[in-house]
């Protein structure tokens, strides 16, 4: 089993709240995070994809107070969207007994009804974590390229060869596709979908068009920003929001759009080896996205993540403003000669961040001109942790 840094996270919530979601793309490792939890405090675990679990739930308050007791968890919890109203009233009694957390561990892919849906129900009575795939600073650094080149889903890092790696990840693609997506929102043709999520890992790190996305599909803006805010919602993309603030600048407005998981960026454009990635043109966008998805799992919580452009061509790849601090700047290189662009000292003038930091593919840390550092992935999120 691979550490996760969540699962102390993970453990804190569960002691200090009533009920706790997990929420997560597939197969990314909720249940066996869960498991492992379990196996440590009075647990019993139900997954609501089986039916004889289901079928358990046909009273569910008469069932879940006999384990009033345990920490409950549930899998695939979307499945039974009426169980929240339930759960609330069981939360209640357990408080009104004394105990006032530890109740329930609920596992789900981040729908867009299971998040409203948990959210109006357990107001007050819920937290949320978010669990990604594998990042940078869970593997060794001799790891480092295997991760970026296979991707963080445990199945798809660990597999025996890179032509394994691939093909389990074709199948995830088109599962998600054709089995998943379907089950957790609206009903779309899986080949619009699947070529949209290409076009997006194409267009890896570029600012969002969605004019442009939506010739090429043949539909109308409208529906490609539904396709957008779907692949957002299930954790599967990130839209990088421009820093807005009042420093004089005019300021490019529209986000930036990165496939979160850089193996299946490199499934979806045919990249099996590390020489098919380092080939390819998406190599510094796909870096660019790998550095950016472990900094911000890495960051304090409450960070804000932006990037930063501006008309004229001051630019900065991410900024990190950690609560009531002033952000970091940081950019990022697939070179081990890093060379900054006047951009980044221009961005720099205009927004006096705390610290100047270039992040690129050594493994030592070294000092550049103008209170600049170049630092290696590991020595930067191990700075975030902290």
């Amino acid at each position: 089993m691979i550490e996760r840094r969540i699962s102390s996270e993970l453990n804190e919530l569960i002691d200090t709240n009533p009920a706790v979601a997990l929420i997560g793309p597939r197969q990314v490792g909720k249940t066996t995070l869960a498991l492992s939890i379990a196996a440590h405090r009075p647990s019993i675990y139900l997954d609501l994809k089986s039916d004889a679990d289901r079928a358990k739930f046909a009273e569910p308050e008469l069932y879940l107070s006999q384990h009033s007791d345990k920490l409950v968890i549930l899998d695939e919890v979307h499945r039974l969207p009426n169980l929240f109203q339930n759960l609330r009233g069981l939360i209640d009694r357990g408080r009104r007994s004394g105990r006032k957390a530890g109740h329930f561990l609920l596992l789900g892919s981040a729908s867009i009804d299971l998040l409203k849906q948990s959210g109006e129900t357990l107001a007050g009575r819920i937290a949320y974590l978010e669990m990604g795939p594998v990042n940078g600073l869970e593997v060794s650094d001799e790891e480092l390229n295997t991760l970026w080149l296979r991707g963080g889903f445990p199945d798809s890092l660990l597999a025996v060869s890179d032509r394994a790696s691939q093909r389990w990840r074709q199948d995830f693609i088109r599962t998600y596709l054709e089995r998943d997506i379907p089950l957790l929102g609206p009903r779309i043709p899986a080949e619009t979908l699947w070529r949209f999520w290409t076009m997006l890992a194409h267009h890896q790190s570029g600012l969002v068009n969605a004019a442009e996305f939506a010739r090429a599909l043949g539909v109308d803006g409208k529906t490609v920003a539904s396709y957008l805010d779907l692949l957002v919602d299930l954790l599967l993309v990130r839209r990088l929001e421009p820093w807005h603030a009042n420093v004089g600048k005019r300021l490019v407005k529209s986000p930036r759009v990165y496939v979160r998981d850089s193996g299946i960026t490199h499934t979806l454009l045919g990249l099996t080896t590390q020489e098919d990635l380092l080939g390819h043109p998406v190599a510094g966008a796909s870096w660019e996205g790998f550095v950016i998805e472990t900094l911000i799992a890495a960051a304090p919580p409450g960070t804000q993540s932006n990037f930063y452009r501006t008309s004229v061509g001051a630019e900065i790849d991410l900024l990190l403003t950690p609560p009531g601090d002033r952000p970091w700047a940081i950019e990022i290189k697939r070179s081990l000669t890093p060379k900054l662009e006047r951009g980044f000292y221009l961005a720099c003038e205009d927004l006096n961040p705390a610290r100047r930091i270039v992040v690129y593919p050594g493994q030592t840390s070294f000092p550049l001109k103008n209170d600049v550092d170049a630092m290696p992935l590991t020595a930067l999120g191990g700075l975030l942790l902290k």
